[in-house]
């Protein structure tokens, strides 16, 4: 039950937080370009597919199925295990796609329709989504000759393939999902967080010019820095969510065995705990977005306030008629001196 309730809290903060950014994004975002918001709309695609297909999933695989039925080969464990597979690569190919839509504009912002213009971006979130489920196509396929075997992990309540059965093919999935998308966010992230320090250091630089000359360096410190605050966590928060997953990954394909039952269950959830954080460091930490949900709020939350400031204003009409249908001389006076 401890880990049931774990994993329904991480797919409820996942699906709550990711739906409403797919809510604000649908909408224009001040300062972000059509291909800033196609890029986005991926990676909260896939956090919140992570929430609604890998958890459901699962659970009820663990639960309503129940896990000594589930410890042979089956099917529909596979199928299940196909998903989620397919779902963690689209999501691990979506961040990358997002550092490096960030690196361009940064870096190259002259050429920057030129290099992702609006039908390079659709085919790479076509390929972020498309190429993991290639890759994974022998994961499909059923039978005792199976390329690689497929298990329910008591443990961890989740179907997952046993890369014991087949060290190459699961280093090939490694080398092919994880390390290229690790590779783009660590060297896009680190490259903007070098710079943000250099620009950082340059603008406290001119806290010794005259006030007319530092002013505007000293109004550009403040967002330097924060940049430069905030890209960094981004490459831990990723490796502290995903390193754990492929580390679990590794030592079961190279050593055909696992490891103790809790580490497991933690290391292969940790992806959707990264759906959660992904709202947080790339929405929530944005005034732009920020503001554009306040106003979503408010025109959600207006008809209310509306329809009971309304029914006030009734309330206080009928009370007004009350008091002028009394049978004194006072009401009659107050009715003929009212304006």
């Amino acid at each position: 039950m401890v880990k049931t309730s774990f994993i329904c809290v991480l797919g409820l903060l996942a699906l709550v937080g990711n739906g409403t950014i797919i809510t604000v994004i649908a909408s224009s975002v001040s300062g972000w370009s059509h291909s800033t918001r196609l890029v986005l709309l991926s990676l909260a695609a896939a956090d919140t597919a992570l929430a609604v297909l890998v958890v459901p999933l699962n659970l009820y695989r663990s639960l309503v199925v129940g896990p000594m039925a589930a410890e042979g080969e089956a099917s529909s464990c596979r199928a299940v295990a196909f998903i989620n597979c397919c779902i963690f690569g689209a999501s691990l190919y979506s961040l990358a796609g997002v550092s490096l839509e960030r690196y361009v504009a940064i870096f190259y912002p002259l050429h920057y329709r030129r290099l992702l213009s609006h039908r390079r971006v659709v085919l790479l979130i076509t390929a972020a989504w498309l190429l993991p489920a290639l890759l994974l196509v022998p994961l499909a396929v059923p039978g005792p000759g199976a390329l690689l075997q497929v298990r329910f992990s008591s443990s961890a309540l989740l179907c997952e393939p046993d890369y014991g059965s087949n060290t190459t093919y699961s280093l090939f999935i490694a080398g092919t999902i994880f390390c290229p998308a690790a590779g783009t966010i660590t060297f896009a992230n680190l490259c903007l967080w070098r710079a943000a320090r250099s620009q950082c250091r340059r603008g406290k630089g001119g806290r010794a010019l005259p006030a007319k000359e530092a002013g505007p360096k000293m109004r550009c410190v403040l967002p330097l820095d924060a940049a430069a605050r905030i890209l960094l966590p981004v490459v831990i928060a990723f490796y502290v969510c995903w390193l754990p997953c492929i580390v679990t990954m590794l030592y079961n394909a190279i050593t055909h065995k696992r490891v103790h039952g809790w580490v497991e269950m933690v290391a292969l959830w940790l992806p959707i705990g990264s759906g959660f954080l992904n709202c947080f460091v790339y929405f929530w930490t944005n005034r732009s977005f920020r503001h554009k949900f306040q106003k979503i709020g408010h025109k959600l939350c207006w008809p209310c306030y509306k329809a009971t400031e309304d029914q006030w204003w009734q309330q206080q009409q009928q009370q007004q008629q009350q008091q002028q249908e009394l049978p004194t001389v006072s009401a009659a006076v107050s009715s003929i001196t009212s304006p």
